[in-house]
């Protein structure tokens, strides 16, 4: 029984956390040392729960992202198709830089010390990109273009330092790169998509497929809890952008990361 709710606990923390910009892998690696889940499971199970937070996009975007339709002109249909080839264009550095780095982020930098660290120095990149905002030239995922796409993915790749965050670097990655801070959101969620699906097929064929079928039911409810809480807070976050900065979590990361920094050096 403990199992299950230690699986509804990381659901929740995946599914609160993925969207925003303080880092869900951050997150699951501070609940699982607390809760003491480690392991070759439970690695796979974070990056598996994951892809349930980003179901939720899909469902969420279902008609901006699916070109199919009898309701949709050939303008939207082009409009979604290029969409997909800039989240396809985005997604080749993590493609490319996991599969070379991956094993050793992996195995030399999830741990606490490196997380906090990273959720210190994003609180105060943040904080800066809230005090000198740059004047926004993209104001449409349509004018973000193909080279732009790319860069966003190449800076994505930051968030494979644990404590970064995957929403974080994209999102100041764009803005950076002149988008709005909603293009910027909003091409974050669309990233999301093919970045984790190919890291959480690649986790489950390195696992080789080898679960129980209580470990299949764990992940599952980690997946169903991960998939529906992500639903709410994506709608509560793209609320929030439109009329809020991002300083509350900019404040938040240095906090958290303070604290888990010195819990870990003085207490633990």
């Amino acid at each position: 029984m403990t199992d299950f709710i230690n699986a509804i606990i990381l659901g929740i923390v995946e599914g609160f956390t993925e969207f925003l910009p303080i880092s869900s892998t951050g997150h699951l690696i501070l609940v699982n040392n607390f809760i003491d889940f480690t392991g070759s499971f439970a690695r796979m199970f974070d990056v598996v729960i994951q892809l349930g937070a980003i179901l939720a996009v899909v469902i969420y975007f279902w008609k901006r992202l699916v070109p199919f339709g009898v309701s949709k002109t050939q303008d939207e249909k082009t409009a979604i198709w290029s969409l997909w080839w800039k989240t396809l264009v985005g997604v080749i550095p993590a493609l490319i830089i996991g599969a070379t780095l991956g094993k050793y982020v992996e195995e030399k930098l999830f741990n606490p010390y490196v997380v906090s660290t990273a959720l210190l120095i994003g609180g105060v990149v943040l904080l800066w990109i809230e005090r000198r905002p740059p004047l926004p030239k993209i104001n449409s995922i349509s004018e973000l273009n193909f080279k732009t796409a790319f860069l966003i993915g190449l800076i994505q790749c930051l968030a494979m330092i644990p404590g970064t965050s995957r929403s974080a670097a994209t999102i100041i990655g764009a803005i950076l790169l002149g988008s709005s801070r909603m293009v910027a959101v909003e091409f974050s969620f669309f990233l999301a998509i093919p970045t984790m699906v190919a890291a959480t097929g690649y986790s489950i064929l390195k696992s080789g497929m080898h679960l129980s079928s209580r470990e299949i039911m764990l992940t599952g409810t980690g997946f169903i809890v991960s998939f529906l809480v992500a639903w709410i807070v994506i709608a509560a976050f793209m609320k929030f952008i439109s009329h809020r900065s991002f300083k509350v979590f900019g404040y938040y990361r240095i906090i958290l990361g303070a604290l888990v920094l010195l819990f870990y050096l003085f207490i633990h």
